[in-house]
């Protein structure tokens, strides 16, 4: 058995620095291929207030749209928006990835879709869309 490589662990950050992540419990309303990326998904978010939010998400690869919607999700409430090909993502989903077991580096050294697994992080059970998570 081989052992996969151990992701570079980052320098710690003072805690005021990671106290100003607002992360948040949101409900996955619709979701759809994005338009004009192939690796993108479009999600309408529910994220406890009136209007929601839409995000755009590298997770094409690993989910189909239709399993996505009524799931429950983590996303960072307060990162600042930005167009992604078109579309504004005003925020961004939490996911896991890792290597799948006796997968190999593509050619530029990086992982390619069918070599990793990647999944979304969730609630054990049903909270309020736009509960914090601490």
């Amino acid at each position: 058995m081989t052992e996969s490589p151990q992701p570079a662990v980052l320098p710690t950050i003072a805690y005021d620095l990671f106290a100003k992540l607002d992360l948040r419990v949101a409900t996955i309303v619709s979701a759809e291929p994005h338009p004009n990326a192939d690796k993108l998904l479009k999600l309408r978010l529910d994220d406890g207030t009136p209007e929601g939010r839409q995000v755009c998400a590298g997770i094409k690869a690993w989910y189909e749209p239709t399993t996505l919607v009524g799931r429950q999700v983590i996303i960072v409430a307060n990162l600042e928006p930005r167009m992604l090909r078109g579309e504004t993502s005003a925020g961004m989903i939490l996911a896991a990835s890792d290597l799948k077991e006796g997968a190999a580096p593509t050619g530029d050294g990086k992982p390619g879709a069918d070599a990793r697994d990647v999944l979304l992080l969730t609630v054990d059970r049903p909270v309020k869309a736009g509960s914090k998570v601490s």
